[in-house]
C-alpha cells in the first residue's frame, strides 16, 4: 500500500526537524512556510516544495500544521487559500501547534462540515525532542483518526496519548505549560538564592539533579543556564503565549489558577525586557536583575 503523502505547514525551530522526520521515515512530503529558506533547505532533503496552506493541502492526504498562535492557525486552516479550500474529503488535518482548547474546537468543527478529519495533537519536548524525535504527543479526536495516524505520530514522538475529544490534546498541552513554566522560575529562583549566597551554581544543579528536586527543566536548562546559554530551544514570547491560554482555561472552566499569573507576569517582563526571543529558562534573568546577581557557573 503506497504511503500517504503528508504536507507540513510551519517549518519553524520544532517544525522543521519534525518534517524531516516524516521524510525520513520514507512519506512523501510536501513543505510550505512563509519564509523560503526552510523549504528550499527541506526541498534539498527529497521533499516536494508547496505554494500555500490550499495547495498543500490539495496535493496531501495528511496536512500538519506547527504554527505560533491561534490566530495563524485560523488563517492557514480557515482564511483564504487555508487548508480546507485545498482540502479533499477524507483528508486529516492535524494542528501540532499549541493553542487555544477554543480554537481547537471551532477549526475541528469547520473541518468536519467538509469531510476533513481534524486532530488537535500538541507536542512537549522542545527543540531536543524534535531533533531526535522523542517528543510527547498529546491528541484530541477521534480514535479511529488517531490510529490511522499513529504511524506517522511514530516517526516524530516516543510517547503518543489519545486525551479525548477534540480540543483534549491542547488541554493537556495546556497544563503541561503551566508545570514547565513553575518549574523553570522554582530552577531560577533557586539558582538566584544560592548565586547571591556565594555558592556556585553549578554545583547546586550538581547536587539537586541527585535528589528529589530532579527534573526535567533542571536535566535540559540547569548546566545551560549556569553557561549563560539562552539559545532557544523554546522561545519566552511563546511561552508567553502559552501562559496567556492557561490564563483564559482557567477562566472559562473556573479554576482558580494561583501559580501561573506569576510564570505569565515573569515571562511577560522578559518579552518587554527584549528578552522575547531567548529560551524560557533566561526568566532567571528577570531574578538576576532584581537581585543584583549573576547565575554563572564560577570560574567562566
Amino acid at each position: 500500500m503506497a504511503q500517504k503523502t503528508v504536507g507540513f505547514i510551519g517549518l519553524g525551530i520544532m517544525g522543521f526537524p519534525m518534517a524531516r522526520h516524516i521524510l525520513e521515515a520514507g512519506y512523501p512530503l510536501i513543505g510550505y512556510d512563509i519564509r523560503p529558506e526552510p523549504v528550499e533547505a527541506l526541498a534539498a532533503l527529497g521533499a516536494q516544495k508547496g505554494t500555500s496552506p490550499k495547495d498543500v493541502a490539495a496535493r496531501s492526504d495528511v496536512v500538519i500544521t506547527m504554527l505560533p498562535d491561534s490566530p495563524d492557525v485560523e488563517a492557514v486552516a480557515l482564511g483564504p487559500e487555508g487548508i480546507l479550500e485545498g482540502a479533499r474529503p477524507g483528508t486529516i488535518y492535524v494542528d501540532m501547534s499549541t493553542i487555544s482548547p477554543t480554537v481547537a474546537v471551532r477549526v475541528a468543527e469547520a473541518g468536519r462540515a467538509k469531510g476533513v478529519r481534524v486532530l488537535d495533537a500538541p507536542v512537549s519536548g522542545g527543540d531536543i525532542g524534535a531533533q531526535r524525535g522523542t517528543l510527547s504527543i498529546m491528541v484530541g479526536g477521534d480514535e479511529a483518526t488517531f490510529q490511522e495516524m499513529l504511524p506517522i505520530f511514530q516517526t516524530m514522538g516516543s510517547r503518543i496519548t489519545l486525551c479525548g475529544g477534540n480540543g483534549a490534546g491542547q488541554i493537556v498541552k495546556t497544563c503541561n505549560q503551566i508545570l514547565v513554566g513553575a518549574a523553570i522560575l522554582g530552577v531560577a529562583e533557586a539558582l538566584v538564592l544560592g548565586a547571591k549566597a556565594g555558592v556556585d551554581p553549578a554545583k547546586i544543579v550538581d547536587v539537586l539533579l541527585g535528589g528529589v528536586a530532579r527534573c526535567g527543566i533542571l536535566e535540559n536548562r540547569g548546566s545551560r543556564i549556569v553557561q549563560r546559554d539562552f539559545q532557544p530551544g523554546f522561545k519566552a514570547r511563546l511561552h508567553y503565549k502559552d501562559m496567556r491560554i492557561a490564563l483564559a482555561a482557567g477562566q472559562d472552566y473556573g479554576v482558580p489558577m494561583v501559580v501561573s499569573p506569576l510564570v505569565h507576569e515573569m515571562l511577560k517582563r522578559m518579552v518587554l525586557a527584549g528578552y522575547g526571543e531567548w529560551d524560557h529558562s533566561g526568566m532567571v534573568r528577570v531574578l538576576e536583575e532584581w537581585a543584583g546577581v549573576e547565575v554563572r557557573a564560577f570560574g567562566t
